[in-house]
C-alpha cells in the first residue's frame, strides 16, 4: 500500500513485485547452484570404474536430480500464477488511471461552465439594453445554467465511477497482497527446505564416499607387492631367453666369430683409512 495521496501512485505494489522479483532470483540461484552440484556428482561417479560405485551414489545422484526438477517445477508455477495476477492488477491500475483523467476532464469542464454562467447571469444583471436585448442575454445566462447543470451532473457521474473503480481494486489489491504473502511464505518454505534436503543429501554422499574409501583400504591391505609382479609377469611375459648376438663375419674367410667386449670401467674410490698422497702400487683411479 502507498501512502500518497496520489490515486495513481504505485510506489507500495512496486516494492512488493520488486521483493517478489528478488524471491524469483533466489529461487533460480538455488537451482542453478543444485544442478550444478549434481552434474559435479554426475561426473564424478562416470569417472569412477564401475565396480567402485555404490548404490548410495547413484541414489543420491538420482535424488539431487530429482530435487532440481522439484525445484524448477516449483518456480515456474509461482511464476504462472503471479502472471496471471500481475496482468490483472496492471489491468486495474490503467482502468484507475484512464477513469482519474476523465474525472479531472470533467471537472475542468464543470468549472468552466460555472464560470460561463456566472458571467451570463452577471451579464443579464448589468444590461439596461432593450427588451430584445435583454431576451437574448437571458436565454444565453438559461443556457450556460443548462450547460452548468450538465456538467454537474457529468462531473459528479465520473467522481462515482472513480470512486467504484478505486474501491474495486483497493479489494484486488488487498487480494493481490495475500496471494503475493501466501507466494512468499511458501517460496521461503520450500528454499529451505531444499535446500535442507540437498545438504543432507551431500553429508549421505560423503558417508557413502568414506565407506568406499574404507573398503579400498581394507582392498590395499591385502595387496602383496611380490604378487603383484609375478602376476604381471605370468600376465605378459614373451620368453625368456635374450636376443643372440650378431657375430662378426670375416669377408675373406668367412670365418664368423663372437664379438669381444671390453672389460667394464669401475670407478675407484680411495681408501677412507690411506693417507692423503700416499700410493699403492697395485690400486689404480680411473677418470670418467
Amino acid at each position: 500500500m502507498s501512502t500518497s495521496s496520489d490515486l495513481t501512485c504505485t510506489s507500495g505494489y512496486g516494492v512488493i513485485v520488486q521483493y517478489l522479483n528478488d524471491g524469483k532470483r533466489t529461487c533460480k540461484e538455488v537451482e542453478e547452484f543444485i544442478r550444478a552440484s549434481t552434474l559435479k556428482r554426475s561426473l564424478d561417479i562416470f569417472k569412477l570404474q564401475t565396480e567402485h560405485v555404490s548404490l548410495s551414489h547413484l541414489r543420491v545422484a538420482h535424488s539431487m536430480k530429482e530435487e532440481v526438477k522439484k525445484m524448477e517445477e516449483f518456480r515456474e508455477k509461482q511464476k504462472e500464477a503471479r502472471k496471471k495476477l500481475e496482468q490483472h492488477m496492471e489491468a486495474l491500475h490503467k482502468h484507475k488511471s484512464t477513469q482519474l483523467k476523465r474525472t479531472m476532464e470533467s471537472k475542468r469542464m464543470y468549472e468552466q461552465k460555472c464560470i460561463d454562467k456566472e458571467e451570463a447571469e452577471q451579464n443579464v444583471n448589468r444590461s439596461s439594453s432593450g427588451t430584445k436585448h435583454m431576451e437574448k442575454l437571458c436565454a444565453k445566462a438559461q443556457q450556460a445554467k443548462v450547460n452548468a447543470v450538465e456538467a454537474d451532473r457529468i462531473y459528479h457521474q465520473s467522481v462515482m465511477s472513480l470512486a467504484k473503480i478505486r474501491d474495486d481494486w483497493l479489494k484486488e489489491h488487498i487480494k493481490a497482497c495475500e496471494v503475493f504473502e501466501k507466494q512468499a511464505a511458501d517460496r521461503i518454505n520450500f528454499v529451505r527446505n531444499t535446500i535442507w534436503t540437498h545438504l543432507n543429501l551431500l553429508s549421505q554422499q560423503c558417508v557413502s564416499t568414506d565407506e568406499l574409501n574404507e573398503e579400498v583400504r581394507k582392498s590395499l591391505e591385502k595387496c602383496d607387492i611380490q604378487e603383484d609382479i609375478e602376476h604381471f609377469v605370468k600376465l605378459r611375459r614373451t620368453g625368456d631367453k635374450p636376443p643372440a648376438p650378431v657375430l662378426y663375419e670375416n669377408f675373406y674367410s668367412g670365418q664368423r666369430v663372437p664379438p669381444k667386449l671390453p672389460p667394464p670401467l669401475i670407478k675407484a674410490c680411495p681408501s677412507t683409512h690411506r693417507a692423503a698422497g700416499v700410493q699403492d702400487e697395485a690400486y689404480s683411479v680411473v677418470h670418467f
